[in-house]
């Protein structure tokens, strides 16, 4: 029997629950939309004029999928940093959000003191921690959650907190013009394509088992568009985390301009590498026509490459079946790596020594 068809097998390889994780993301968020409503924003929240995010790995992928798909829309400037430091921007007229799942991530946290003293709009997104102990005492604005639909506790596979939180954060204040509406027939899908891409669905008719297969003893290179970016961010993180396998992306149409003449040497890139590209109909006209040409380059170069036809009608829409579709997959290739996807021993570890060396 394939591995991947084997549910036996790949429940001994999940103890941390990941799968369990991965089939909770709509109600992950249906949780967030319900808890959001009750939340009030200080007055002055509304002030602002332009946001930055400071998120580490899984912390700040929700803020990486909101920027992309809402590039068009939102009414501000949203900057993403991953740092113990605050860029010169930040001020008076700044929406700080600190988005930490844990609430102890040391870079974020440690912003907060200068963030006050620069009098910024700080509002923190946590499941508990120090950053969540400051939200209770009311020291800063901000979301609690418990995390009740992410069994695993693993940041990468909670992402429906952090991305409705912050969606739900956008619409308050009046930066954002999307109905719950909207939301809710794309969460309606989900359900859908946990069928599709779900253990249950058997190898053969399960696009996300299948580019597993093909990942197995390869380096990912994803390639996405526009309003997909955040998604491609997202899932080389995942596969880094969950299948410990190296994991890159790439953006058409920029990567035209660089990567095709990149990819001859060494030569060995036609046995280690292969691409993944992502299509949707809902790119620019041009982007759709460089995909095809794209692919042709990579065919002639010898190195392997997978298509995925993103079906679904909207933007929204896509953004989630990608995350399903990219979180299966991901899970997928630590199961043939033959690895617990939740573990993270090398972070872990990089944790220990810079504690003990601090």
């Amino acid at each position: 029997m394939n591995t991947l068809d084997n549910i036996k097998q790949i429940k001994k390889l999940d103890p941390g629950q990941v799968l369990l994780s991965i089939e909770k993301l709509a109600s992950q968020v249906s949780q967030v939309n319900e808890e959001f409503k009750k939340i009030s924003l200080p007055a002055d929240f509304k002030k602002v004029d332009k946001i930055i995010v400071n998120g580490m790995g899984g912390s700040a992928l929700g803020s990486h999928i909101l920027r992309s798909l809402f590039f068009d829309q939102l009414k501000l400037p949203l900057g993403i940093i991953n740092s113990y430091q605050l860029p010169a921007s930040l001020d008076k007229n700044t929406l700080y959000i600190v988005s930490s799942y844990s609430g102890t991530t040391e870079e974020p946290l440690a912003t907060i003191d200068e963030a006050k003293r620069k009098q910024a709009k700080i509002f923190g997104i946590a499941s508990g921690g120090k950053l969540g102990e400051l939200i209770k005492q009311k020291k800063i604005a901000g979301y609690v959650f418990d995390a009740k639909f992410n069994p695993s506790n693993q940041p990468r596979m909670g992402l429906g907190y952090s991305l409705a939180a912050q969606l739900a954060l956008f619409k308050k204040l009046g930066l954002l013009s999307i109905s719950e509406q909207q939301v809710n027939r794309a969460l309606a899908l989900v359900s859908g394509w946990d069928k599709a891409f779900g253990v249950n669905a058997a190898t053969k008719n399960n696009p996300a088992k299948q580019l597993a297969l093909k990942l197995k003893d390869k380096m990912p290179v994803i390639v996405t568009s526009e309003f997909l970016a955040g998604n491609a961010h997202t899932f080389a993180n995942q596969i880094n985390e969950n299948a410990k396998t190296f994991a890159n992306y790439f953006l058409i149409s920029e990567m035209n301009h660089h990567l095709l003449e990149g990819l001859s040497f060494p030569k060995t890139n036609r046995q280690n590498l292969f691409f993944v590209f992502f299509d949707s109909r809902l790119y620019q006209a041009k982007n759709q026509i460089r995909y095809k040409i794209t692919k042709q380059v990579v065919a002639k170069i010898k190195i392997p490459f997978f298509s995925y036809q993103l079906s679904s009608t909207d933007k929204i829409s896509q953004v989630l079946e990608f995350l399903a579709f990219g979180s299966y997959a991901s899970f997928y290739l630590g199961i043939l790596n033959g690895v617990n996807p939740s573990k993270i021993p090398w972070v872990d570890y990089f944790k220990e020594q810079l504690k003990k060396a601090s």
